[in-house]
């Protein structure tokens, strides 16, 4: 019987093609993003699971379903412009408050930033049923908290809220301009003015992150 040199070995990696689809049966099989490392992990040793995703990524370019990077992790998603199509799948949505949205936006274009900031921000108070809403959705997070007196907690956004606005990062965002044009970041009070509550401020009507039909939070 033939030694195995040392050229050759008993964990060859399978060839890149056959690797591409062992990544899209696990993406496919996956519910939420699957991350490089346990990618990694599941393919078999020697594998190049970075180089897979790039492979399989270019042959969806165009195609009704594309891969997508959200996060740190990677999904198949529709096409965004055959996300009309999906309407009819979808459960009812209902809008954000203008509360809650602000309080998003905020927590997006600011984190980590914590409660007294965003009060800052708003120039209104923030009640305790705005950031329980905004948890219960799953697209904020707690953050670090501060090195400084009191050591107060700190909000992030959630991989959940990226996915869901078809976002690979925080970076992705509209600019602050664009929603300062929406009406939206504008209301900063006088030095000295006395917040009031979100219930007190809120406007009437409610509305929606970004202004998107099919962006809001299930009901």
């Amino acid at each position: 019987m033939d030694e195995i040199t040392d050229t050759e070995s008993l964990f060859e990696a399978p060839p890149m093609a056959e690797q591409e689809r062992m990544v899209e049966a696990i993406l496919f099989a996956s519910a939420d993003p699957v991350s490089l490392g346990e990618m990694t992990n599941r393919l078999p040793h020697g594998s190049d699971a970075a180089a897979a995703l790039e492979h399989l990524k270019k042959r969806y370019e165009g195609r009704g379903v594309q891969l997508a990077r959200i996060g740190d992790g990677w999904a198949f998603r529709t096409a965004r412009d055959l996300g009309h199509l999906m309407h009819k799948e979808r459960v009812q949505l209902r809008k954000l408050s203008r509360a809650a949205t602000e309080t998003l936006a905020i927590i997006a274009y600011h984190q980590p930033v914590t409660r007294a900031e965003i009060e800052e921000i708003r120039g209104v108070s923030v009640s305790r049923g705005t950031i329980d809403q905004l948890f219960d959705l799953e697209w904020i997070k707690f953050g670090r908290r501060r090195v400084t007196p009191g050591r107060p907690v700190t909000f992030v956004v959630t991989q959940g809220f990226l996915d869901h606005f078809g976002l690979e990062s925080a970076r992705d965002l509209p600019g602050l301009r664009e929603l300062r044009a929406a009406g939206l970041l504008d209301n900063r009070p006088p030095p000295g003015a006395i917040l009031p509550d979100d219930d007190e401020a809120e406007e009437e009507g409610q509305e929606n992150l970004f202004d998107d039909d099919n962006e809001g939070a299930e009901a």
